[in-house]
């Protein structure tokens, strides 16, 4: 009886793990995987001038106008510039102080954040006549919008929503891909309901769903400027600025004191 008890013993406990490992296994496959983000090719349509005394910070299209925000003490601006010739055509300089960065236009006013000093310029986009000022309490680094908010980065992981009739914050999303949180977002764009952001000190240009925050792509413009033989100088600076036109369905890219503006296809 005895030897009868400890087998069966034996066999009640392997059975017991048998269903424990298989229970766990069941639960792993259960696990949502995240995907590594897809890697975006694209095509060059054409290269234009840019300014290279321009630190650039934000880019926009608005009636296929092209309108740049720029940045650094005592040199920061916002400029109506000619992609064609890279000349500006208006001008606003912000006081010597203030560091702009990135810029957006919504509902014919512009919007141009600064730096450190927690300070928004809304514009009239016909006269650039300053309307208002609103205080903001992070970094303001890129900003863009969809058809009801303004959406910021402020350099970290997080984006967002605000209400751009009193700038308070409507929601918070967390960028991520498949390795966790993505940090150092930078100048952003909307484009057929995505977000698109420069990931600051680098060539990348992340597409993110802009509901999860989950990168789900990703444009790598390693040796943009070297492929396409343009002058580097000792203050040439990283990948900036991303600005969609609507009326072509292309992107415009530059950079932080670029000689170049590239137009491109996403494909």
């Amino acid at each position: 009886m005895r030897l009868g008890f400890v087998l069966l013993w034996i066999v009640t406990g392997a059975i017991a793990c048998n269903s424990g490992a298989e229970t766990e296994t069941q639960s792993s496959e259960n696990i949502n995987i995240v995907q590594e983000p897809a890697n975006i090719p694209y095509q060059i349509i054409k290269i234009y001038p840019h300014d290279t005394s321009s630190y650039t910070q934000g880019l926009e299209w608005l009636k296929d106008q092209l309108w740049e925000g720029t940045g650094w003490y005592s040199e920061s601006k916002l400029l109506l510039t000619d992609f064609i010739t890279g000349k500006a055509i208006k001008k606003v300089k912000l006081p010597d102080n203030e560091f702009g960065e990135g810029i957006t236009i919504f509902k014919d006013k512009i919007f141009q954040l600064t730096w450190e000093n927690h300070k928004v310029y809304q514009y009239n986009a016909k006269t650039l006549a300053v309307e208002k000022t609103f205080d903001w309490p992070y970094e303001g680094w890129g900003i863009t919008h969809n058809d009801t908010a303004l959406i910021i980065s402020t350099g970290g992981s997080n984006i967002y929503w605000v209400d751009p009739t009193n700038f308070k914050i409507v929601k918070t999303v967390g960028v991520t891909d498949n390795n966790g949180y993505v940090d150092s977002i930078n100048e952003l764009e909307w484009a057929e309901g995505f977000l698109y952001a420069n990931k600051y000190l680098t060539d990348y240009i992340l597409k993110i769903n802009p509901a999860t925050g989950q990168v789900v792509g990703r444009v790598n413009m390693a040796g943009l400027l070297q492929q396409t033989n343009q002058p580097i100088l000792a203050n040439t600076d990283v990948l900036n600025g991303i600005a969609y036109r609507p009326s072509s369905k292309t992107f415009f890219i530059t950079g932080k004191r670029w000689p170049a503006l590239y137009e491109i296809q996403l494909n």
